[in-house]
């Protein structure tokens, strides 16, 4: 009789998140995940068709809780709306700072990289858009995808939020 096994997608996913952060990129594989799930190697391709789709799955679950998280948060206050936004990429570039800063992961990423960077910039641009709305900027689309891009770039490059917002002040004013 086949043994069953819930959830197998989220231990999956779970497991090659552990496995990425103790072993890096290339250590990591699907037999090596599928073993110390107790699973098949064929059982991991009926749930991903690649080490690298394995990899994307458990970074959008995350990143799509983190884009929750950030929708949730109330546009009235827009330094906690800003802050908020800040400490969700933040804690996303901590909870995968193991794979963001693996030069054999980069070079498998990279030709995706400037496809996926856009991607998210026009998601968040789409949550700050209500704040830059409040302003009497013509472009507003435009003025979102900035704010955007400089939280993203700012927050990775471990910039502290006091010194981004003070810009962002500037470019928010009314």
């Amino acid at each position: 009789m086949p043994k069953i096994i819930e959830n197998v997608r989220e231990l999956l996913l779970d497991e090659a998140k552990r496995q990425i952060a103790e072993n890096g990129y290339a250590r990591t594989t699907i037999r090596s995940v599928a073993t110390a799930c107790g699973l098949g190697v064929g059982t991991v391709y009926n749930y991903f068709k690649s080490k690298d789709v394995l990899i994307a799955s458990f970074m959008l679950d995350d990143w799509q809780e983190c884009i929750q998280k950030m929708r949730r948060e109330d546009t009235n206050d827009t330094e906690a709306f800003l802050r908020c936004i800040y400490l969700s990429l933040q804690d996303f570039a901590k909870t995968h700072t193991s794979l963001f800063r693996d030069s054999d992961a980069a070079k498998v990423f990279a030709t995706v990289f400037a496809e996926r960077h856009k991607l998210l910039r026009d998601q968040l641009a789409d949550i700050v858009l209500p704040i830059c709305e409040q302003t009497g900027h013509v472009g507003k689309r435009f003025l979102a995808e900035f704010v955007s891009e400089s939280l993203l770039t700012w927050t990775m490059a471990e910039k502290p939020f006091e010194d981004i917002y003070a810009v962002l002040c500037l470019l928010l004013k009314n």
